[in-house]
């Protein structure tokens, strides 16, 4: 099996930082995710940051600072939340009661 090409990989990578970014977005619009909460910050600072990285591969450097910019904002804030909340949670539900 072949490895895919350099431009076909940035490609991937654009599309999976977008889709992280824009399901943030969607959860945060639609009531699921508070946009302080952990999820969509985490959600957008590893997007942003996949996004960040395509852009100084290809020197669109608008495209890098506003992405630098996003993963930037979503880091402080992740740092807040974490601060607030404790540490972020191994996982989603309640563990299930002894049996």
């Amino acid at each position: 099996v072949p490895l895919p090409s350099a431009p076909a990989m940035a490609t991937t990578i654009q599309i999976v930082g977008a889709l992280l970014v824009l399901a943030g977005f969607a959860a945060a619009q639609l009531g699921r995710w508070s946009t302080e909460s952990i999820p969509y910050l985490v959600t957008n600072l590893v997007g942003a940051s996949l996004l960040a990285v395509t852009a100084v591969a290809s020197k669109q450097w608008g495209f890098l600072l506003l992405n630098t910019t996003w993963a930037a904002v979503a880091a402080v804030g992740l740092v807040g939340a974490v601060r607030r909340h404790g540490r972020p949670p191994q996982h989603e539900h309640p563990p299930l009661p002894p049996t």
